[in-house]
């Protein structure tokens, strides 16, 4: 294996919900007096000492049932949320397509967000210049070049992130869910885009539903469950050992390996 490019150790992150949330002075005030004004809050913790390590060059399949921390571990390692535990070291620039049309806006046109974008991952306006054609030809949105992003569809916004992301030169690509928009012909063209970007050296992240998009792109995979890591090891076994859990009874906590 090379070096190590994402190097996760004892990760945690724990959310604070707010219910029935006191937002004045007065409210503030009859919950010192009666319970049912005061504000309640709940702990969930959506990751738990969770250690991992990626390889330069390595793609690495996530998969595991909605909730189980998948995307909070991808957004931590982008730099979008911040742990509560534990530290993430990144070897490299990263680019994401976590959230779709983060850094875009929906009043500027599909040309003014390419140079928006590019410049919100450190490209200078020359360097966006060299790779705006091939964005462009890549998204396949030719006549919507100067439209408006609002006028966008969720398709269309996501092939005009996609074809951003994967044109950056980053060290790093962290992408979540890719696969689960657009049309089935557009799908199979970012599987490719990945597999060249696997062979070029990139290392990728992949967060997903689809184990056999995972087994074909991913040289290793990790399986989240209750946000803790459950398994890792080959896309074969992984697949699996999560297939099996979705046959189980979901009542039923898995124990880790």
């Amino acid at each position: 294996m090379g070096e190590i490019a994402i190097d996760v150790r004892g990760l945690s992150k724990t959310y604070v919900l707010r219910h029935q949330r006191v937002d004045t002075l007065k409210l503030y005030l009859f919950g010192l007096l009666n319970l049912r004004y005061r504000e309640q809050r709940q702990r969930l913790e959506a990751l738990r000492d969770v250690s991992l390590t990626v390889y330069e060059g390595e793609t690495m399949g996530l998969v595991g049932p909605n909730g189980s921390g998948k995307s909070t571990l991808l957004r931590l390692m982008s730099g979008t949320l911040f742990p509560t535990q534990g530290e993430i070291r990144l070897k490299g620039s990263v680019a994401s397509l976590i959230e779709l049309g983060v850094g875009f806006h929906p009043d500027l046109t599909g040309r003014e967000n390419v140079y928006l974008n590019a410049s919100v991952h450190g490209l200078s306006r020359r360097e966006t210049n060299r790779v705006f054609d091939a964005i462009w030809d890549f998204s396949e949105l030719h006549e919507f070049v100067d439209v408006p992003l609002k006028a966008y569809s969720t398709g269309m916004y996501f092939r005009l992130a996609f074809a951003v992301g994967v044109h950056l030169d980053a060290d790093i690509l962290l992408l979540d869910e890719v696969l689960a928009v657009g049309d089935e012909r557009f799908q199979r063209k970012c599987l490719d885009r990945m597999r060249v970007l696997n062979m070029s050296g990139k290392t990728v992240v992949f967060v997903t539903h689809n184990l056999e998009a995972m087994t074909v792109l991913c040289d290793r995979a990790c399986l989240l469950w209750g946000g803790r890591v459950l398994a890792e090891g080959s896309p074969e076994d992984i697949a699996t050992r999560y297939r099996e859990l979705q046959r189980a009874q979901p009542s039923v906590m898995p124990t880790a390996i």
